[in-house]
């Protein structure tokens, strides 16, 4: 594996290795003047972190990286912040006596490269077609693999929860419980508009950072929560499908759900953050639930009948009234497991409490406005969800803490200076 010159040679011989990577750019066809003053500029130290070297071409490379990622903010100055905190993740990592193996970086490539449903080769055409080295790439994800298995061998014992711990976030302890803060992406999709929504959900599953999801959501989200940028309040994890339960525990804090298909129409999730917090949330064997069908789905007769039909019930009884003498299918009032309510009446129910309603979905291809009041949940204090998902979540909540603590302190301590 090539060696990173600028932090693994001292100074005698850093001009040769700057040559063998001005070679390497020329040999991946960079657009640069190649005058010799030019390249002496372009690989000239730009910043000093300790004893490692930041060179301009790198900087240089990281942006135009940033920039074909699409990472939200100015890449110069994403480029700048996460090559000073490569610089101390490599000399911890020295120290450790950690380096990947070439075959663990190129198959770390691989990963990166089938997120964008792409060959590791097509992958790399794409980034060269953008300006950036495969050097930059391989880089990277070497740093990357590195860094996770250094943090990885130095808190994941001090990160991973007690049983008495994993009781009191199942709420099965009766001291305290899992929240999690979550924003949402939901769009309709049919075989008419499939050909158009399938790409933006692709777009917005490759979001970086949660001011572009907010801002995505806002623009194209059919659900209310757009209103707010897709974001949803602290909800307890019990209150959440059984189904997307796992889902958001597996998401660290920033990534994107992959797409959740609903009942016509796919939803993508945020994590924002998790939480502990005191109080024992309780598990459902039952959710009980009136459905109210307005012919007409979202038009504005129809949402109307919905707001008359709201400020004219209390209660799920009062649903009969409301139907008496129309057909029966206008009405459904139902008690099921929550793993049988659809995906979607059982998100909406998530956000509601007793007497709440949500008039958010359709039915019969949009023709249809479905009128959802939450009229109660049968509580179960068994034990039903799996421990390892919410132990792995635990876990990942205090690693990111632990993770983001170390670096802070790194940063703090190291001497850095920018020529």
């Amino acid at each position: 594996m090539q060696q990173d010159v600028n932090t693994r040679f001292p100074a005698p011989f850093l001009s040769r290795a700057l040559k063998s990577a001005a070679a390497l750019a020329l040999a991946a066809g960079l657009a640069w003047n190649g005058t010799p003053a030019a390249a002496q500029s372009l690989f000239a130290p730009a910043i000093i972190v300790n004893d490692g070297v930041i060179t301009r071409y790198e900087l240089e490379q990281r942006a135009r990286f940033q920039a074909a990622l699409r990472v939200p903010g100015d890449p110069q100055e994403t480029a700048r912040k996460e090559l000073i905190d490569d610089r101390l993740k490599l000399a911890v990592m020295k120290q450790a006596g950690i380096e990947p193996s070439p075959e663990e970086v190129t198959a770390g490539m691989e990963e990166l490269a089938s997120r964008a449903n792409l060959s590791l080769n097509d992958f790399l055409t794409a980034l060269q077609q953008q300006g950036v080295d495969p050097q930059t790439l391989r880089d990277f994800t070497r740093i990357g693999i590195g860094w996770r298995e250094y943090t990885a061998a130095r808190f994941l014992s001090r990160a991973r929860p007690t049983p008495e711990e994993i009781d009191r976030a199942m709420g099965s302890a009766g001291t305290g419980s899992v929240q999690v803060l979550l924003s949402e992406f939901i769009v309709p999709i049919n075989e008419q508009n499939a050909a158009q929504v399938e790409p933006l959900i692709e777009q917005v599953s490759q979001l970086k950072g949660y001011d572009s999801f907010s801002a995505a959501a806002a623009q194209y989200s059919a659900a209310s929560s757009r209103n707010d940028g897709g974001r949803l309040p602290w909800m307890a994890l019990t209150k959440l499908p059984p189904q997307l339960q796992e889902v958001v525990l597996a998401l660290k804090p920033g990534e994107i759900s992959e797409p959740l298909p609903l009942q016509g129409a796919v939803a993508l999730f945020q994590m924002r953050s998790v939480r502990e917090v005191e109080g024992a949330a309780p598990r459902f064997t039952a959710i009980e639930y009136a459905a109210y069908y307005i012919p007409g789905g979202r038009t504005p007769d129809a949402l109307s009948a919905a707001q008359k039909a709201v400020d004219g019930t209390d209660t799920c009884e009062d649903f009969y009234g409301l139907a008496q003498g129309q057909d029966p299918s206008v009405l459904e009032i139902l008690s099921l497991p929550p793993s049988e309510i659809p995906n979607d009446v059982a998100l909406e129910l998530a956000k509601l409490d007793p007497g709440e309603t949500s008039t958010a979905l359709t039915r019969n291809n949009g023709q249809t406005l479905m009128l959802l009041m939450l009229c109660g949940r049968t509580a179960d204090l068994g034990e039903d969800s799996s421990r390892e998902t919410v132990a792995n979540a635990l876990t990942a909540q205090r690693m990111t803490s632990l993770v983001d603590s170390h670096l802070e302190q790194l940063r703090a301590d190291a001497r850095i200076s920018t020529k």
